[in-house]
């Protein structure tokens, strides 16, 4: 099996590694990562200027651009091999809820949903980041489950998993999204020379949170297991929306 990682800490990142270790035993690894911390960057592509590529000391491949731009160049390119399977992460944090659309984590394994391959985006759930093992085990199992028996067309998957010892999960769950509550407000600083900065505040509270979503099952230490698709077409408006032109 040909497996494609990247992730949106940068290439240097921790869970990477744990990945990179965790799915060797699966098949073939080629990492290709951005050179920094692009946590955020969703589904940006760089169009206003080159990308570069680097290889690492441990044999990542490294880009200067965005965790999309990194799924891209590999697929439509870099690579002289199509990539059965794209995993993404081991994220440091959760990406749940309308944290999805942000995630460059999500990106990453979007991007090679979009090209036709089946992917997986796997995120630690915690602030301290302790057992990425766990994380990394888990995203084994799936991926062996994938070889096992594929899903006959491409599929995207966003795993969260709880930071805790492997035996300590409480089991597994595909789960909906759930809802977060509107982002606190951005925090005014000042920089060295005076001048007011602005750091966008942190992420709400969750707010749909029930049995099903993805963060009723972190909140039982579940793994949550979210299907996700790329249409934003809002079916339900465009009835509304078509009785609305035609007034």
């Amino acid at each position: 099996m040909r497996i494609l990682l990247s992730n949106d800490d940068g290439y240097f990142a921790p869970g990477l590694a744990a990945l990179a270790e965790g799915l060797a035993s699966c098949g073939e690894i080629t990492v290709v990562a951005p050179e920094r911390d692009r946590s955020g960057a969703s589904n940006s592509l760089t169009l206003d200027r080159p990308l570069q590529l680097a290889r690492a000391h441990n044999g990542f491949l490294y880009v200067n651009g965005t965790p999309t731009d990194c799924v891209h160049m590999a697929v439509t390119g870099l690579l002289d091999f199509e990539p059965d399977i794209v995993v993404s992460g081991i994220n440091n944090g959760s990406n749940m809820g309308d944290d999805t659309l942000y995630s460059g984590t999500v990106a990453a394994a979007t991007e090679g949903y979009l090209l036709g391959i089946p992917a997986i985006a796997i995120s630690l759930v915690s602030h301290e980041f302790v057992h990425y093992e766990t994380a990394a085990r888990v995203a084994r199992e799936l991926v062996e489950r994938v070889a096992r028996s594929p899903f006959g067309g491409p599929v995207l998957l966003n795993v969260n998993v709880p930071d805790v010892p492997y035996d300590a999960i409480a089991g597994f769950e595909v789960t909906r999204l759930g809802r977060r509550h509107k982002a606190q407000p951005v925090v005014p600083g000042k920089n060295p020379r005076g001048e007011t900065v602005y750091w966008v505040g942190p992420a709400g509270g969750a707010r749909e949170a029930g049995p099903g979503t993805d963060f009723h099952a972190l909140e039982r230490g579940v793994v949550s297991i979210t299907p996700l698709q790329v249409d934003l077409t809002h079916a339900g408006q465009i009835p509304l929306v078509t009785q609305w032109m035609a007034s």
